[in-house]
């Protein structure tokens, strides 16, 4: 008798962002699965057209929009759908306590999902974890919560998804060391004169993935793989020494572990979100797909090199900032948002970015054991000192 593949009843899923890039491929995937997933809550920031297009298909229980203007637009389109309307951040930590939800897909770009995941976890909702800046900010705390909670966090992020199906039935085994592989962005090899005229056109091109903007510029200045590196060591328990950046510029190995008898294991397939996305939600199943398989014909090398530190200063920055501890991550996030917010808008150049968070660092008020308050006020803190820089 043939097993079933599809997950019991089906998971109700809240996807938080469902208008971003994660979001939309999240749709994806519940749609090629109507038997395993339903739609519970979708929230989006200011797309209004695209969270009514999506409101409409997948027939929510609730949606939110963020930005408050945009709140008539929603409720007058979805008058006739029976789809409850909300507006407001708040609200959006508020509907991720429904009791009908099963999973919250964490998908708000940014420091801006750190309270909405906070609420999610308090209400002891297992959570499908795209916003690595939840735990890049405050990771001590979400980790203690959500233990607290017995909560589950499923990585979604390519890497610690990597990693967390390379540990499936290794649990017992400790990591003596993982690799989180980095493509090297689309300025690999390149100095810093070419760096210092780059605009953010040639910027949002990255070679292997298709993301939104912020997370592409991240990846182009290696800030990306700076916060998943921190990101790692709260999902995995490690140590900052157990944790080293490997340039694979093919993107097919999305991360390794390395356990204490030398043994290694690889997690590879192409570059396409969809699949921890769908790892994340049917966890411990793997549902089957139509993914484009990898072949090996296609790639015949496999190559690896060191990042460029000197170049890239971003991803020593974020090592710092982890070894540091305390409220460091949290500023170096903030940090990051606004030069990356100024670059896109042309204020500052590629090189520059580094420099705000170099100095945010060294000006922002560090505080070695925060509070949740504390981190509120230290993003706040280091946002205005970033925009004085610039």
């Amino acid at each position: 008798m043939k097993e079933k593949t599809h997950l019991p009843a089906g998971r109700q899923v809240a996807i938080l962002g469902s208008t971003g890039s994660i979001g939309t491929q999240a749709l994806e995937v519940i749609k090629a699965h109507p038997e395993s997933f339903a739609v519970e809550v979708l929230t989006a920031n200011g797309n209004a057209d695209l969270l009514i297009k999506q409101a409409i298909e997948f027939k929510p229980n609730a949606v939110v929009i963020a930005d408050e203007l945009k709140y008539q637009i929603v409720k007058d389109a979805l008058a006739k759908h029976d789809i409850k309307v909300f507006t407001g951040n708040k609200s959006i930590e508020q509907v991720v306590q429904m009791d009908s939800i099963d999973i919250v897909l964490a998908g708000i770009v940014g420091y801006a999902g750190l309270a909405s995941t906070l609420a999610a976890i308090k209400a002891k909702k297992n959570i499908a974890l795209a916003n690595k800046e939840t735990l890049v900010v405050a990771g001590e705390l979400v980790t203690t919560l959500a233990k607290e909670n017995a909560v589950n966090i499923y990585p979604v992020d390519s890497e610690h998804s990597a990693i967390f199906q390379c540990m499936a039935g290794e649990w017992e085994n400790p990591i003596e060391k993982i690799y989180l592989t980095a493509s090297g962005g689309p300025f690999r090899g390149k100095d810093k004169k070419f760096l210092a005229t780059v605009k953010k056109e040639q910027a949002l091109k990255h070679p292997n993935w298709d993301m939104g903007a912020k997370i592409t510029i991240d990846s182009a200045t290696l800030m990306n793989k700076g916060l998943e590196v921190i990101e790692a060591k709260w999902l995995f328990h490690l140590k900052p020494e157990q944790i080293e950046v490997i340039v694979h510029p093919q993107s097919i190995i999305h991360s390794i572990v390395q356990f204490k008898d030398g043994s290694m294991k690889a997690q590879m397939g192409l570059p396409d979100m969809c699949l921890p996305i769908q790892y994340a939600l049917s966890y411990p199943k793997r549902l089957p797909s139509t993914f484009e398989r990898f072949n090996f014909i296609d790639y015949p090398a496999l190559t690896f090199e060191k990042p460029d530190t000197k170049i890239f200063r971003n991803l020593t920055l974020a090592f710092e900032s982890m070894k540091k501890g305390g409220n460091a991550p949290c500023i170096l996030n903030a940090a990051n948002e606004i030069a990356v917010e100024a670059f896109l808008k042309d204020k500052i150049g590629f090189l520059q970015m580094s420099d705000v968070i170099e100095k945010c660092l060294s000006k922002t008020s560090f505080i070695q054991k925060p509070t949740y308050e504390d981190y509120v006020e230290t993003d706040k803190e280091t946002r205005k000192i970033a925009e004085s820089l610039i």
